[in-house]
């Protein structure tokens, strides 16, 4: 008995195990025509009486199925009368092998499907659509959640409130105070800043004390090269200049390699891919490739960054505007994260005018109001002449799913661009107001707030009347 059979056997004859796995069963998952059509009457009868069928009920839909012949009839009808169940077969099992059922069926089918559009056989998908329609079949799963029972579900509820969740911290006190200890798995953050502020310092300092703290990393790059992002983490991680690494000696460089090596157990990968030419599936299948031929898989991931990246869903035309392309990259990097259940930590550019202003808030965004939509946290990195005479940058918490935005909403960090290094700095350094712009608490701020204030058209001369 083929387990075709097996499964129509228990549909008819077992509510509880057809009500658990009728939502995810296909017609397209029966390769043999009489299996097909057998499964097809079932199904229709399920979705007319939301009940299960009888074998008389059967038979006498098959009377008046059209479209069939009678060699066909005879089979159906043959394979009807032989179904059989066995009570006493376990329902988890019989509902556990049902699912790899599925599974193999659409892997194949997404096979089948791929190899037919390669031959040129499919004139409704391109090459393109190959990546999802094998990553559609691979995702196949009986996920019988149906949502949460509020008053049932009490008790979960609880156990979430008081479960630790895991988190990749910051190396910066600030940072881990505005996120509750770090950044959780299945988020996407976004480093807001104009060029040359600091976004890929930012990142690469975050990947150097992840690396430090025994996290494997995945830093994609899109905009430097591989070598580049790795000297600046090297600056880090070495305590060096990035001028000093271009005159050190061999044996230098190799003994503070090891030095790093001797205080962790993660990984860092770097990985390069020309600008704008690589998005959510590309990192997919490295994700994959990397798991699978150097048994890596990251803890967290580094894109720099996300305006560069590709979208895989929409190709990128006059038609399309900017908003929607980047929005739709947001979403797929996201879903990235949620899939394999890791934080994503990527940078965005400023605009124009959020370049020159020293208050940047989410309408400064460029492009694509849409990434900050779909955002988790995101955050702006500042600069002034001031700051950058003290060495620091100021941070303004833009968007916070994590804790209240208002609390630390801005704050200061120092900064050190020789060893692409950031650090805390002392408290007496965090005197800011949050309502307050950085900019017009210095004395060039305040002239040029009072010479911008509004006078009175009565102020510049005495009126007659008028002491």
């Amino acid at each position: 008995m083929n387990f075709e059979h097996v499964i129509f056997g228990n549909l008819l004859a077992r509510e509880d195990y057809g009500r658990r796995v009728i939502p995810f069963l296909k017609s397209e998952y029966f390769q043999d025509r009489t299996d097909r059509i057998l499964f097809e009457l079932i199904e229709s009868y399920v979705h007319k009486f939301n009940k299960f069928p009888t074998t008389e009920t059967l038979l006498i839909d098959l009377g008046s199925k059209s479209g069939v012949d009678q060699d066909t009839h005879d089979s159906v009808l043959s394979s009807i009368r032989e179904l059989t169940h066995d009570p006493k077969t376990d329902l988890d099992w019989i509902v556990e092998r049902t699912e790899k059922f599925c599974q193999e069926k659409a892997v194949y089918n997404g096979i089948m499907k791929s190899i037919q559009i390669l031959d040129d056989k499919d004139d409704k998908h391109t090459k393109e659509a190959i990546p999802k329609i094998l990553s559609d079949a691979l995702a196949v799963s009986f996920d019988m959640s149906i949502g949460h029972n509020f008053l049932d579900d009490a008790q979960s509820r609880y156990e979430f409130y008081h479960r630790k969740e895991t988190r990749v911290p910051f190396s910066l006190e600030y940072f881990n105070n505005i996120t509750k200890g770090g950044l959780p798995n299945k988020t996407l953050s976004v480093c807001l800043a104009g060029t040359g502020v600091g976004k890929s310092l930012f990142m690469c300092h975050c990947a150097s004390g992840n690396l430090l703290d025994g996290k494997n990393v995945l830093y994609i790059t899109m905009e430097m090269a591989e070598e580049r992002i790795a000297e600046r983490i090297d600056a880090n991680l070495l305590d060096v200049t990035v001028d000093e690494l271009a005159v050190m000696p061999y044996e230098s460089f190799q003994k503070k390699i090891a030095k790093v090596k001797n205080k962790t157990t993660g990984k860092l990968i770097i990985k390069e891919y020309p600008t704008s030419s690589a998005g959510s599936a590309n990192f997919r299948h490295l994700l994959n490739e990397l798991k699978l031929k150097k048994n890596f898989t990251p803890d967290v991931i580094y894109i720099d960054y996300i305006n560069i990246c590709a979208s895989s869903r929409i190709k990128y035309t006059a038609n399309v505007n900017s908003y929607t392309y980047v929005k739709a990259i947001a979403e797929e990097i996201r879903g990235l994260a949620v899939e394999f259940n890791v934080p994503i930590i990527t940078a965005t550019q400023t605009t124009r005018s959020g370049y020159s202003n020293s208050d940047v808030d989410l309408t400064d965004t460029s492009e694509s109001f849409g990434l900050p939509a779909t955002a988790d946290f995101m955050f702006a990195l500042i600069n002034s002449e001031e700051l950058e005479a003290l060495s620091q940058l100021m941070v303004k918490q833009l968007k916070n799913r994590f804790n209240d935005p208002a609390r630390n909403k801005r704050f200061v960090i120092g900064v050190d661009r020789t060893k692409m290094r950031l650090y805390d700095v002392d408290e007496s350094a965090q005197d800011l107001m949050d309502d307050k712009p950085i900019m017009d608490k210095s004395e060039f701020g305040e002239r040029d707030s009072d010479f911008f204030k509004k006078r009175s058209k009565f102020g510049s001369k005495k009126m007659d009347g008028f002491a």
